[in-house]
């Protein structure tokens, strides 16, 4: 059995708005691992514990750049959030974009090496990053990136420096731009429903099984009769399906106008999506957390070894 520690809890709260005394239940459940706890209290909590994607704690830039039908859009990230408002380490970062979409890198390596100079740092772009470390005093790196080239016209939009969004499309391009705007704040997961990952409907259905599960153990539990099976499997893919539609852009309410789906909204200004991309700062990235009790600790048993 793991050890549950306070930071661990103290972690899964702030990812999930759910009380400290679940969370510790849910990760001694898990045996420690943070996204099955997760999971265990979706399934016990429901939407309020579903928050983590908000959550992201990394810090950085997103940076996006466009010439036509190419362009490109990177992630770099700092330690701080003080950092990534540095002048010099966004003009950094719009290099990269530019970069990208100029040279098409076969990766970060590539990336690295390309010609650049900034702040009396170079030649490269890997010189210039090494080198703010310096200057600034703070790690930085880049963690990702992606070009665009083809038939396809180009939408962006960035909202601040932490979410950026490229649309790829054909037709309007005012209601492409709306639907880059739409993405950064819904951040659907595909285009249609056809097109979610099958390891992510497998999750919401078992997390929606698990649900009908809890209901059933309560209603037992209160000497009520649960539900027949067939009702609870088709509650099961009503939550699917229903997940389904929250998550592919063509289906979600568009942020507009709520009464149309970006699809019909599509439709009426004759604009075909090929594809999106969202980059959201630090997304996935689990950021330290210090223990600071336990520093204070260690620090005064220094201090006594030491005498």
């Amino acid at each position: 059995m793991a050890a549950i520690t306070a930071s661990m809890v103290a972690e899964l709260r702030a990812k999930t708005d759910a009380p400290m005394m679940e969370c510790k239940k849910a990760l001694t459940e898990a045996d420690g691992n943070m996204e099955k706890a997760e999971e265990i209290l979706r399934v016990k909590l429901g939407n309020k514990a579903g928050k983590a994607a908000a959550r992201v704690t990394a810090e950085g830039v997103v940076a996006a750049y466009l010439d036509g039908k190419t362009g490109a859009m990177v992630e770099v990230n700092s330690e701080t959030d003080f950092v990534s408002k540095n002048d010099s380490f966004i003009a950094m970062a719009q290099a990269a974009a530019e970069l990208v979409a100029k040279h098409n890198p076969a990766d970060l390596a590539a990336l690295g090496a390309l010609p650049y100079t900034q702040d009396s740092f170079g030649p490269t772009l890997e010189d210039v990053r090494k080198g703010l470390i310096g200057k600034i005093g703070e790690n930085m790196s880049f963690r990702r990136f992606k070009r665009f080239a083809s038939d396809a016209k180009l939408a962006s939009y960035l909202h601040g420096t932490r979410i950026g969004v490229v649309v790829e499309f054909e037709g309007d391009d005012t209601a492409a731009k709306d639907v880059a705007m739409h993405v950064a704040a819904m951040k659907p997961v595909a285009l249609t429903s056809a097109d979610v990952p099958a390891e992510l409907i497998e999750k919401e259905r078992s997390v929606a099984a698990g649900k009908a599960e809890e209901d059933r153990k309560a209603a037992e539990a209160a000497g009520k009769q649960p539900q027949p099976a067939d009702i609870v499997a088709k509650r099961i893919e009503g939550g699917v399906q229903k997940f389904l539609k929250e998550v592919s852009l063509h289906n979600q309410a568009f942020v507009k106008n709520d009464k149309q789906t970006v699809e019909q909204m599509l439709k009426e200004k004759g604009t075909t999506i090929k594809g999106f991309t969202l980059f959201v700062v630090g997304e996935g990235i689990e950021k330290k957390v210090d223990d600071f009790a336990a520093e204070v600790a260690a620090q005064v048993a220094a201090a006594k070894a030491a005498a």
